[in-house]
């Protein structure tokens, strides 16, 4: 029996062919194979045995990346974890998982080590160096791999949270493979693609979807530590493709460099995590002529639907399912509801997730009788086949009875002059339930008033779901993979109708 996902990510018998290039360091996948040994052998050596987990609160590295591959590599479970996490905030995370092993920068590891239990703490900095490196440096590269099958768990990724208490979705190494294969086969990339890698690898985006189509389809990553656009920029005659979050777009724009030549050898420009503004989407279009491929995915299906890589990529469209994955809208009933309307995503297929961790009655909850996974989000297709994403089901804004939804709302407001983009919140009201309430990132630099806004929306929208005010901000607030964090804004405005 193989190991399902790491055998087929190094399906390319050790190549001397580049993988990895880290500022002035190329790792060929015959190196990444020989390093993954030594880092999967430290990981027996610690005690890790295959479905333990290993969680991982470090900056990315290409050590990371490493310890990631190992953990698959030795049949483990890998937990990824956004290294901005307080100690307070782990305490859920470790009591949740029972992590075997935790490894965390340097300047962590006695907080960290008061609350890990049974669990082994080594350490790992942004230099992808600690006591864990230094483990694996002692070993030898003559490491079995351990047999894992399609049904096995190779992750745990937690939700956001916004809700309740973080979930932690069980991701399978059929999970993965299905998902990075049809990525791969979707969007093209071989073994003459080189992916410019900005994004966090404590995030399926940059984790799984970067990581491993790159890796599975024999190319190579110039890894970066963090998005820099200039830096994405300098790369450019080097790679052939981005993947990246409205956020990159909008600050390469702000790149004079950015050019058509510039971009000239780039054949593709992937955008997701968060909606991408049309005029983003036109905008770099005029600047480069290259049109951004948006797609629709979350942590507990990895990608849904893309835009795709041959025919029209619409603006403000995710795209049809992909191959394999099946997307349906249904009603509040669970019915099929018809084309054009908005109603719950739902999707099944090979994908998705197997349930939320230790958590059988969420997991019940989060799956129809049929299989369809309910994903929170809402949505309608059009007639092509093409879903657009109306918002969260939890940002649905039921005002004096009534159903808004913001997306709506927010298309006609980011349409306005001096509108940077905006964000349309419902906040409790006493005689509506709900008040639709606008806010609007100016960049400071607007003449907008509200009764402005106000005048410009009354003849494009019914009255029902006009806003009953308009807060100006300089910027929305953004969570670390440019989702906009209205759940924030809530509550930063609840009292704005008492």
């Amino acid at each position: 029996m193989a190991n399902h996902l790491f055998d087929q990510l190094f399906d390319h018998g050790g190549s001397a062919a580049p993988a990895l290039v880290v500022e002035t360091h190329t790792f060929s996948y015959a190196d990444l194979e020989r390093e993954t040994a030594r880092w999967a052998k430290a990981l027996v050596t610690l005690g890790v045995r295959p479905g333990d987990r290993v969680a991982a609160q470090v900056e990315k590295s290409a050590a990371n990346l490493i310890l990631y591959l190992a953990t698959i590599r030795a049949g483990a479970v890998f937990l990824p974890l956004n290294p901005a996490y307080t100690a307070n905030e782990m305490v859920h995370f470790i009591a949740d998982a029972e992590p075997a092993l935790v490894a965390c920068d340097p300047s962590a590891r006695e907080a960290l080590g008061a609350i890990a239990g049974q669990a082994a703490v080594e350490t790992l900095d942004a230099a992808g160096q600690g006591s864990l490196s230094a483990i694996a440096a002692r070993q030898s590269d003559d490491f079995a791999t351990s047999p894992r099958g399609e049904s096995d768990l190779a992750a745990i990724c937690y939700t956001s949270g916004t809700t309740g208490r973080s979930k932690g979705a069980m991701l399978t190494h059929g999970n993965l493979v299905s998902n990075a294969q049809t990525l791969r086969d979707f969007w093209r990339f071989t073994a003459r693609d080189v992916l410019i890698h900005a994004l966090p690898i404590y995030h399926v985006h940059g984790l799984f979807v970067a990581s491993n189509v790159l890796l599975m389809a024999g190319g190579s990553m110039i890894f970066q530590a963090r998005f820099d656009a200039s830096a994405v920029l300098d790369a450019m005659p080097r790679a052939t493709s981005l993947m990246g979050v409205p956020t990159f777009y909008t600050r390469l724009l702000e790149q004079p460099g950015l050019t058509g030549e510039a971009a000239a050898g780039m054949r593709l420009f992937i955008c997701g995590s968060a909606p991408l503004l049309a005029h983003t989407h036109e905008a770099f279009k005029q600047r480069t002529g290259q049109v951004i491929l948006e797609r629709y995915g979350m942590t507990e299906t990895g990608m849904n639907t893309s835009n795709p890589y041959d025919g029209e990529r619409i603006a403000g469209t995710v795209g049809r399912a992909l191959p394999g994955v099946t997307v349906r809208v249904t009603d509040a009933q669970s019915g099929e509801a018809a084309a054009g309307e908005i109603g719950m995503v739902e999707v099944k297929g090979p994908n998705v997730f197997a349930g939320y961790w230790r958590s059988p009655q969420k997991t019940d909850e989060a799956f129809r009788q049929d299989g369809f996974f309910i994903t929170g989000d809402l949505g309608e297709i059009d007639p092509r086949g093409y879903l657009s994403i109306a918002g969260r089901g939890k940002d649905l804004i039921i005002s004096g009875g009534l159903n808004v939804y913001p997306k709506e709302i927010e298309l006609e407001l980011d349409a306005l002059p001096g509108v940077v983009e905006s964000a349309v919140i419902g906040l409790p009201h006493a005689d509506l339930g709900e008040a639709v309430t606008a806010v609007i990132a100016v960049g400071g630099k607007t003449e907008l008033s509200e009764q402005g806004v106000l005048a410009a929306l009354a003849p494009r929208l019914a009255r029902f779901k006009q806003p009953r005010r308009v807060i100006f901000v300089d910027e929305l607030p953004r969570n670390a993979m440019g989702k906009v964090q209205k759940a924030l804004l809530r509550e930063q405005h609840q009292g704005l109708y008492d």
